[in-house]
């Protein structure tokens, strides 16, 4: 197949949407794994200050500030720290989802 610009442009979207499907099993269970810690160590976070109601007005800014600071800073894939800040950001991942999972029951 020739390399033409839709021909890349369909395998960066195929790479965006379908690039999990495409990993080693290695990084499909530490990903899962991390999100899945992220969400459940978040969860048990949120459920303790909200039962405890106190220090949330220094607490949220901590955190919002600890989200961007992962956001932000992406190392380069060729780096040796890039592995690392991967699990992170899965972390960060199932911690946001805990945060609204937890936003829905409140409201219901």
């Amino acid at each position: 197949m020739q390399k033409t610009n839709f021909s890349r442009i369909t395998n960066q979207l195929n790479n965006l949407f379908f690039g999990f499907l495409s990993d080693t099993w290695r990084t499909k269970s530490i990903s899962l794994i991390s999100v899945l810690t992220g969400y459940f160590l978040f969860a048990n976070f949120i459920t303790k200050f909200i039962s405890e109601g106190k220090n949330e007005l220094i607490m949220v800014p901590i955190i919002i500030v600890f989200i961007e600071i992962i956001i932000r800073i992406k190392p380069a894939a060729s780096s040796k720290f890039y592995y690392l800040w991967t699990v992170v950001d899965k972390l960060r991942i199932g911690a946001i989802y805990a945060v609204i999972l937890e936003a829905f029951k409140l409201g219901s």
